[in-house]
């Protein structure tokens, strides 16, 4: 599994829109093939900066198969122009666990 990670700029004043914009959006990653969650991230210090973080099975679900399907293509629609500049997209890999309420 693998968690892509994109912090996303929002032209200011238009945050309200995009939220509006990515509440019907999220439906389409959500149908891709390989999808497992996501979640979207306000900025407190920034409120027009979102983080979004998206689990796939692979990083071809997401670079190969949502990246080259027809829905992106309405992805892209929707969103990409309230972004200024246009995202950093970076993919993590898990390499240790949570501990849950435990002090180290």
């Amino acid at each position: 599994m693998i968690i892509e990670k994109a912090t996303l700029d929002v032209i200011p004043g238009q945050a309200a829109e995009f939220e509006r914009a990515f509440a019907e959006a999220q439906t389409i990653i959500a149908a891709m093939p390989g999808y497992r969650e996501h979640q979207l991230h306000r900025c407190i210090e920034q409120p027009d900066r979102y983080v979004l973080l998206v689990w796939w099975n692979r990083l071809e679900d997401h670079t190969e198969g949502f990246r080259q399907s027809a829905e992106y293509q309405r992805w892209r629609a929707l969103l990409h122009k309230f972004y200024d500049p246009f995202p950093v997209v970076e993919h993590y890999r898990q390499v240790s666990g949570v501990l849950s309420g435990a002090q180290v």
